[in-house]
């Protein structure tokens, strides 16, 4: 069914930045104590006063933030500030990889996005008065979709105001929890790495307003391709509606095929 987004949370601002904004790149030596480092990178419009809303982006296992590089610049084309942490025993080459350790990741991206968000108040910062903090966002790929998950879920973070996840599941201990936000899963059908079964249930055991995109000949990785552009306007055209109340946006997503939801 196609869904209906007159219900949904979002915000009343209007439409989302027309323009495609160049985006600059830094890096943040972030640490959530010593044994914690969570070196971040964060993509962000070069120009425009915003404010933009935050989005904090978890990644794969064995995998890295640059490895998300591509749809995350289309994000911050699109007119929002993205932040992505190597976590610390998950990420590429880590030297005590740990899966266990998927526990604490939601706490890390919170921690993440409490730094990143802080910068709008620091005085001389290149994002001083250009964050939106009132529309935040969580979103991750594979394991990083449990973090998100788990974001929303036993270690809810009460100031998301959406989220996505990309070949997640519902893994880590607690229900989804909190204040109703709107949520997108997408996931391929071929995905041999998490089933296709176990992100439709994820999607399924959601309480509040939610689409899937399912991708019918994808695999667990999307890097290119017009699957890949699929999820990249897709997932832009979510940020816009939910993070800029965009309608047009809204409209869009409405028209998309394999697209089911009760937003």
């Amino acid at each position: 069914m196609r869904p209906s987004v007159a219900s949904s949370p979002v915000p009343t601002r209007g439409e989302a930045p027309s323009k495609t904004f160049a985006v600059k790149t830094r890096k943040l030596q972030l640490s959530r104590g010593k044994d914690r480092p969570l070196p971040t990178t964060v993509w962000y419009p070069a120009t425009g006063d915003g404010p933009f809303p935050v989005i904090v982006f978890s990644h794969g296992l064995t995998a890295q933030p640059s490895d998300y590089a591509d749809i995350l610049v289309r994000w911050a084309r699109a007119g929002f500030v993205v932040a992505a942490a190597a976590y610390p025993h998950t990420s590429t080459g880590v030297a005590d990889f740990d899966v266990i350790d998927l526990l604490n990741q939601p706490a890390d991206a919170s921690y993440v996005l409490t730094r990143v968000l802080a910068l709008d108040g620091k005085a001389g910062d290149p994002l001083a008065g250009r964050l939106d903090r009132d529309h935040v966002a969580a979103a991750g790929h594979s394991g990083g979709g449990i973090t998100t998950i788990g974001m929303l879920s036993g270690t809810r973070d009460a100031r998301l105001t959406a989220a996505v996840v990309l070949a997640g599941r519902q893994v880590l201990p607690g229900v989804f929890t909190g204040s109703a936000i709107p949520v997108l899963f997408v996931h391929g059908k071929r995905d041999k790495t998490v089933q296709y079964a176990d992100g439709l249930a994820a999607y399924k055991a959601v309480p509040w307003p939610k689409a899937m995109l399912t991708l019918p000949d994808a695999g667990h990785v999307v890097t290119s391709g017009a699957d890949f552009d699929l999820v990249a306007d897709a997932t832009t055209d979510f940020w816009r509606w939910s993070l800029y109340g965009d309608t047009g946006a809204e409209r869009r997503l409405e028209r998309r095929d394999n697209f089911d939801g009760d937003f």
